[in-house]
């Protein structure tokens, strides 16, 4: 794959930084999750259900609405998300100690653990494809990364 901007953004010649970031994000995420299919067959959670249980992880329990809002999905999508992991042994859906009429839903011992693996997985695929980096490339990395967090913050500030 090629490192460089795709086709038509180079024919473009205009690409803005935030096309280019978006283009960049996709392809990490998309190369990311084929390499982990590939060299660990075994991760088939839906991404979706990644993302709910990392959100579980930093604040669980929480309501379907929050839930929701946090992801900026419909409450019914996050519904049938919970339910399905329901199922899978992830997470547990109980009434909320705090608003009796509602529903709380928390992570599981086994979703903590699948999170856990999910995780591990791919910082080892990171690892390598670091590795593979030139000194330089690595830095650069390195020093982006406080930048981007800082812009996951912002957009996270963005939620209504």
């Amino acid at each position: 794959m090629s490192s460089q901007p795709s086709p038509e953004l180079a024919a473009s010649g205009d690409a803005s930084d935030s096309r280019r970031l978006t283009e960049a994000v996709t392809r990490l995420r998309r190369a990311l999750r084929a390499s982990i299919r590939t060299d660990y067959p075994w991760e088939t959670l839906p991404m979706a259900q990644v993302e709910l249980l990392q959100v579980l992880a930093e604040r669980s329990p929480a309501r379907v609405s929050e839930l929701a809002a946090r992801q900026r999905l419909a409450n019914s999508t996050v519904s049938g998300l919970v339910s399905q992991m329901i199922g899978s042994g992830l997470v547990t859906r109980d009434v909320d100690p705090g608003e009796r009429r509602a529903a709380a839903v928390a992570l599981t011992d086994a979703g903590r653990e699948q999170l856990a693996a999910w995780t591990r997985a791919h910082e080892r695929r990171l690892d390598g494809a670091l590795a593979a980096l030139d000194d330089a490339d690595r830095a650069a990395v390195r020093a982006a990364l406080p930048a981007l967090f800082r812009l996951a913050e912002h957009l996270n500030a963005e939620q209504p």
